[in-house]
């Protein structure tokens, strides 16, 4: 699929600047005994940066992947595919099971590669958006 995609791209410029490597070896210990082999670690780790990108669902992230070969092409397949790549709730488990901390470096890595490779520039990630919606809030009733 790299042949047929404009390689100046930016997710396609992203893809071979990330060192992939990194979180299989950080994330495959959560996986050395528990049940069944988990889903590529590349696919996890690409949908969750994408949906941290673009600020969407879950459930938006998987069906703008179906549509989208730079998208699918930035989490490792080799091949457009026209279905889902795992159920939306995959990023849940996956996320429970990584950590709010594993999810952080993560998205670390994947910021810091994305400046060095000129994808992200540094005007774009001036204004951080918080999601505040699992936490309580201190509402008085006066």
């Amino acid at each position: 699929m790299g042949e047929l995609l404009n390689p100046k791209h930016g997710l396609v410029q992203l893809a071979h600047a990330i060192n992939w490597s990194v979180f299989e070896e950080q994330f495959e210990p959560l996986y050395a005994q528990m049940g069944r082999p988990g889903l590529p670690t590349r696919l996890l780790v690409g949908l969750h940066y994408l949906k941290h990108l673009y600020d969407i669902s879950d459930e938006t992230v998987m069906h703008e992947f179906v549509e989208n070969p730079y998208w699918q092409y930035f989490c490792g397949l080799e091949y457009f595919s026209h279905e889902l790549p795992c159920h939306p709730t995959s990023l849940v488990k996956w996320r429970k099971r990584v950590g709010p901390d594993g999810v952080e470096r993560m998205l670390q890595a994947t910021l810091e590669a994305a400046r060095r490779s000129n994808a992200l520039k540094p005007k774009e990630i001036e204004r951080v958006n918080v999601d505040t919606t699992v936490q309580g809030k201190a509402i008085g009733t006066h």
